[in-house]
């Protein structure tokens, strides 16, 4: 990459107040690193944002140095890694605030869901958040959200009701669905093409506990547990978003012995009801095999992190995804024989989301979150491998059944960046190209799942002022 010029710590550190790291200086090795290890970043510079001004500065800074930027408060979700880029980390502006009244919450960029879940339980309220409360807000929701209440409330993006974001010329710009509408509903779904998001506002449902966790049963049952959980898919009422998981988990201490270094199938399941209506619907699964772990209770919504059980540690990993119209007995058939038992399948995870309900209907206010008609997502999480990574033949195998489409939030690691349009129906991509043209006609914001600000730039050309 050429630069007009070279990158100067001591110019940009002057205007603002977190630190201005470069290579080789104390913390840049802690500060660079996500949480998933698969990308590594070598940013020329890095800057510790404090405040909305840091970010302000530093994309002036970028844009006047012709150095793309990259965003990271976790870093769970790595796309490309940001070489040769000014790094801004988000993690230190991490406030939140809930207004119980109005039923809305209030994150800045480098907050966790945790923080959310807290704050909003002792209102009585929960946000639309993911399966592991330690991912960050607003890459969560820019990607659209799909969490444990998805069927009965939607994707968290569908909720988000003002957004604020440094856009490339470095002014903060707030979005709404009345002031810079184009810009608002482009973020919500389009992730970080279109700038640096500092705070963002959602609404909270009233929800205080779920009847929830997960049935874990031996890998030899797949067929007949995989059969049951896809039969009761067909009426399950919105109240209850499930999943179901093969896994294939390390022989390590921090692993339940039921579960260390063999098959499972865990059926992860979230119900907005009563414990016994909950029970009903689970008794056909319950009926099928024994369990070798059955965590499903009524618990409060802080201990939601417990469904799907996520790691909490840093690991590198590959995730990969696609989104399905239908799962038939053939497409069963067709996963078992290349993620089940004897298939020599590496992956971590291979886990179907049960879509429909809330998430298969238009938001309530427009956004760029599509492929709503999908029923299932198909998601593998692999360890590191090279471009042959044998993990890539399971969505591959289901492709007859899927849509052609893939869910961003579910693509991490620098092999899942391709052509931004597999994301997107071709309406939803030419419209985003436009509103990308508009605030970011340069493509300054370029390290992710990248939407070109349209025809005609191809090249250097399509990056670089």
């Amino acid at each position: 990459m050429s630069v007009a010029h070279r990158p100067d710590r001591t110019e940009l550190g002057s205007r603002v107040r977190g630190a201005v790291l470069a290579p080789g200086d104390a913390g840049w090795d802690e500060e660079i690193a996500p949480f998933n290890a698969i990308g590594v970043h070598r940013p020329a510079l890095i800057v510790a944002a404090e405040r909305r001004e840091d970010i302000e500065e530093a994309v002036r800074y970028a844009a006047g140095h012709r150095l793309p930027v990259a965003v990271q408060a976790t870093g769970h979700g790595v796309a490309t890694p940001a070489d040769g880029g000014l790094l801004i980390s988000t993690r230190r502006m991490d406030a939140v605030a809930v207004d119980p009244v109005a039923r809305i919450a209030r994150a800045e960029a480098g907050a966790q869901w945790h923080q959310v879940i807290k704050a909003a339980a002792h209102h009585g309220l929960a946000p639309l958040n993911g399966s592991s409360p330690l991912v960050g807000v607003v890459g969560y929701t820019l990607g659209g959200g799909l969490g444990p209440l998805a069927r009965r409330y939607g994707y968290a993006a569908d909720r988000v009701t003002r957004i604020h974001v440094v856009t490339a010329e470095g002014e903060t710009r707030e979005a709404t669905p009345r002031r810079h509408a184009d810009l608002f509903w482009a973020l919500r779904g389009g992730k970080g093409n279109f700038g640096v998001v500092t705070a963002i506002e959602f609404g909270l449902v009233p929800v205080t506990t779920l009847y929830a966790g997960g049935l874990f049963f031996a890998g030899d049952a797949a067929e007949p547990v995989l059969a049951a959980w896809r039969d009761r898919t067909e009426d399950l009422p919105e109240e209850m978003t499930s999943s179901l998981a093969l896994l294939r988990l390390p022989d390590a201490p921090f692993i339940p012995e039921p579960l260390r270094g063999r098959l499972t199938v865990h059926v992860r399941v979230a119900f907005l009801g009563t414990p016994g209506d909950g029970e009903k619907l689970l008794a056909p699964l319950r009926a099928v095999a024994p369990t070798v772990l059955d965590t499903v209770r009524e618990m409060p919504y802080t201990d939601v992190g417990e469904i799907h059980m996520d790691p909490v540690e840093p690991t590198p990993y590959h995730e990969r995804s696609i989104l399905l119209d239908r799962l038939d007995e053939a497409a069963c058939r067709r996963l078992l024989e290349v993620a089940g038992a004897g298939s020599g399948c590496p992956a971590f995870v291979v886990e179907l989301r049960h879509l429909g309900g809330a998430v298969g209907r238009p938001a309530p206010v427009p956004n760029a979150v599509g492929n709503r008609a999908a029923a299932f997502t198909l998601t593998t999480v692999s360890p590191p491998a090279g471009p042959a990574d044998p993990a890539r033949s399971v969505t591959a195998a289901l492709e007859p059944w899927g849509t052609g489409r893939a869910y961003v939030n579910f693509l991490t690691g620098p092999d899942t960046v391709g052509d931004a349009r597999r994301l997107f129906d071709p309406e939803t991509y030419e419209r985003l190209v436009r509103v990308k043209r508009r605030y970011d006609p340069h493509n300054l914001f370029r390290f992710n799942h990248n939407i070109l600000p349209g025809p005609g730039l191809t090249g250097p050309e399509r990056r670089l002022p």
